[in-house]
């Protein structure tokens, strides 16, 4: 998504606050899908696949062609009722002939970074009449969330500094440093939190690094809004979203959540706006649109995923050397010879068949969003 322009034209302070990034992070959204024709979308033939994999005890999904575009079906339903799950790397679809909504779709992170939510909206519609879904009403908006990331070097603040209408509050730290604040349970939550910890922890979302254009102390801004707080400032369509949102984010970052800076008034209320605060107030004023930055974020990832595997490969490596020469005796083994027999020892273990089916499978797997 869109990259603000914080140094053009302008005399940048050392320790001024610089947005790196904003944008859409998540996106879920019911839609109101009239019955489809069995010739696209048979959920009697879904049935009987997903309990083929419950009665063979498979926790894989299966990789199914539906109206032209592949998914993964799961071997479970979803906690709120939609006896199918629908994954890829753009989607997760929850789907059922007789729910009502049928299909309750969740935009996946990768994707917002990768596409506009319009676009997305407009590829799931698209699937749907593919299917032989009619439409029978216009969507509803479930939950968004909103994000700004900043380049942070050094935190000022903690969780007293924050003043909200949330009645709940939590901290969460890692070998004692704080990483993220929490404010609010239900409708409205702000997290403001270490991105790049979170990256390196938890969800390896290393794309980031290429938005920002750095890889280090980048703290993010993030409000969680549901479906009651969104029908308030009347958003209720993708379409509304894109109208209304400034007006939304005006009001949490205005009235909602604010951050102070500590003095000697006890009324926290009363204290002055964090420079980060303010900056984040102009930015949200200045904002027509969430657009859609492009990147390509699986290649990043896999660029990633390939040098952890290779220094955990090597790792091992030196772990079989050393076993082998106190084994046989020998002071040291070469780069060379541990080469030689780490391959030995794969080649007996080689099986044709399984390998291929075991790479194909796992090359699926990276296809359909799991990297």
């Amino acid at each position: 998504m869109s990259k603000p322009e914080t140094t053009e034209g302008k005399l940048m302070v050392a320790g001024a606050p610089n947005l790196l990034l904003h944008g859409i992070d998540t996106v879920q959204c019911a839609y109101y899908l009239g019955p489809p024709s069995t010739k696209h979308l048979d959920f009697a033939k879904l049935a009987v696949i997903k309990e083929q994999l419950r009665m063979d005890k498979s926790r894989e999904p299966r990789a199914e062609t539906l109206g032209g575009t592949e998914f993964f079906l799961q071997p479970y339903g979803s906690s709120s009722g939609y006896p199918f799950v629908l994954t890829n790397e753009d989607f997760k679809i929850e789907l059922g002939e007789f729910n009502h909504p049928s299909c309750f779709v969740t935009f996946r992170s990768q994707a917002l970074w990768r596409e506009s939510v319009t676009a997305l909206h407009a590829k799931i519609l698209t699937w749907a009449t593919g299917v032989g879904f009619d439409v029978q009403q216009a969507e509803t908006l479930s939950r968004v969330d909103f994000c700004f990331d900043y380049s942070l070097v050094q935190r000022d603040f903690d969780a007293d500094s924050f003043v909200s209408q949330s009645d709940k509050d939590s901290q969460h730290r890692e070998h004692g440093t704080i990483q993220t604040f929490t404010l609010g349970k239900g409708d409205v939550v702000l997290r403001v939190y270490d991105k790049v910890a979170e990256i390196r922890q938890q969800s390896a979302k290393v794309w980031f690094y290429e938005l920002w254009g750095q890889e280090e102390h980048v703290w993010r801004i993030e409000w969680q809004v549901r479906k009651p707080v969104l029908k308030k400032f009347w958003i209720r369509t993708v379409a509304d979203l894109q109208e209304h949102q400034g007006m939304l984010l005006h009001y949490l970052a205005e009235y909602h959540d604010t951050l102070r800076s500590r003095n000697d008034d006890t009324n926290r209320s009363r204290w002055p706006l964090h420079p980060l605060w303010t900056d984040l107030q102009q930015r949200i004023a200045e904002l027509h649109a969430l657009e859609a930055k492009q990147v390509e974020g699986k290649e990043l990832v896999l660029d990633e995923r390939l040098m952890r595997l290779t220094i955990s490969i090597y790792g091992y490596l030196k772990r079989m050397a050393a076993v082998s020469c106190v084994k046989q005796g020998q002071p040291m083994m070469s780069e060379e010879e541990a080469y030689a027999l780490l391959g030995e020892r794969l080649r007996q273990l080689f099986e044709p068949f399984s390998w291929k089916l075991d790479v194909q499978k796992r090359m699926k797997a990276i296809e359909l969003g799991e990297w």
